[in-house]
């Protein structure tokens, strides 16, 4: 029983705090790409072509308009994930149903009693193997966990997984941008004609549409990932527990799902900040009360 119990705990979330020192690199490394292609696109490339008149200036900036306005989004979006708390088990937490697995008999003590030692023979009941809280409905320490993202030095979760998504859509955006802005140049690089500037205006032009164009494409795919997560109103750690489960408890429809993430207030669904209005009627936002299908309230993993 031990055994068992030792195995199941020995799992990835016991790395976090060696992923958040990873993270910190992963910042930098951020940032620095976001330094290599504001040099090529804006210092190098199309900040001198808007003095050069004519329809070369009006693309310059066009560009240049679009690049810092997804930038501007991209990093707001990146830092709010970063400083934002995914959100924790509430301290002296006590669940009054235990709503993971449908059960309607209440649970012993109050809402917020203090915590009873945990008792490995009451199954109804589910613990955090290294904190001993009690866990949520859809969450581990972390409410409605879907992933640890070094990225971001952080989890994400219920509080900040908008943010994340914004960061992800945001991103692909600008560096799809920046690929295209800096294809011709790319091109040229590898024809016959002669390319203007110096060898390190060349070599960074030549490292930031590579940089760019792989972030795009790995991007690309984890954006398709989580928009079929967000429509189904799941987790990444929820979609693979209940991989043999035709039908979701909490999938109440692609209109309702989207708005579980991004709230019911259309100016707000595409930055990174949620209304008052969303977060007084909506508790799902919190983390710690989601609305379900009745039918399958029995539902188990």
């Amino acid at each position: 029983m031990y055994r068992s119990g030792f195995v199941m705990a020995w799992n990835v979330f016991k790395f976090c705090t060696a992923l958040r020192g990873l993270g910190s690199i992963m910042i930098l490394l951020v940032l620095g790409v976001v330094g290599v292609s504001y040099y090529a696109v804006v210092l190098s490339i199309y900040g001198p072509a808007l003095i050069s008149g004519g329809l070369d200036s009006f693309i310059a900036l066009a560009v240049l308009i679009m690049f810092h306005t997804l930038l501007v989004m991209l990093l707001w979006s990146y830092f709010s994930v970063v400083l934002t708390d995914p959100g924790g088990v509430p301290p002296n937490y006590r669940q009054m149903v235990d709503e993971e697995r449908g059960d309607v008999d209440r649970l012993a003590g109050s809402e917020f009693s203090p915590l009873a030692t945990p008792d490995p023979a009451n199954a109804r009941v589910r613990y955090c193997r290294k904190c001993n809280q009690l866990k949520p409905p859809r969450g581990r320490c972390v409410l409605k966990m879907d992933h640890h993202c070094v990225w971001v030095v952080n989890c994400v979760g219920a509080q900040n997984y908008k943010y994340f998504l914004l960061f992800l859509f945001y991103t692909l955006l600008e560096t799809t941008l920046v690929t295209l802005s800096l294809l011709p140049y790319f091109i040229e690089f590898f024809s016959d004609g002669e390319v203007p500037g110096s060898p390190s205006t060349l070599a960074t032009t030549f490292l930031a549409f590579v940089l760019n164009l792989a972030f795009a494409l790995s991007v690309f795919g984890f954006m398709i990932m989580h928009i079929s997560l967000v429509a189904g109103n799941t987790t990444t750690i929820e979609a693979y527990e209940k991989k043999t489960t035709p039908k979701w408890r909490y999938d109440l429809g692609r209109k309702r799902n989207f708005e579980q993430v991004f709230g019911t207030v259309q100016r707000y669904w595409f930055i990174p900040t949620y209304s008052d209005e969303d977060l007084r009627r909506m508790p799902a936002l919190q983390g710690l009360e989601y609305p379900s299908k009745p039918d399958l309230d029995s539902q188990e993993f």
